[in-house]
């Protein structure tokens, strides 16, 4: 199994409503063993250089366990952020010797 890193995106204005943290949770523990790391939620952002533009900010990572990209891409497939127009950027952890 491969660790991936899911940064979760939103639209620049989201605002959460009241169902967003028993939402956030059920898909959580839909995840079961793949979740490694639930992560931590951003609470402020501020960026230099390219990172996917201004329209989108990035609210918090996760890290899962998975076959492949491809499997890891499926368990994003109903991340919460979706619904509200954001996006889940997924990619391999690169494990370093020593670290």
């Amino acid at each position: 199994m491969t660790k991936y890193v899911f940064s979760f995106r939103v639209p620049a204005d989201y605002k959460p409503d009241a169902g967003t943290a028993a939402e956030w949770q059920a898909w959580f523990g839909a995840l079961g063993p793949a979740l490694e790391d639930i992560g931590n939620a951003v609470t402020d952002y501020a960026s230099l250089g390219a990172v996917g533009g201004s329209d989108s900010r990035m609210i918090a990572y996760s890290v899962v366990s998975a076959l492949d990209l491809g499997s890891a891409l499926a368990l994003a497939k109903s991340c919460p952020v979706l619904r509200v127009g954001g996006g889940v950027e997924v990619g391999p952890v690169m494990e370093v010797p020593g670290s």
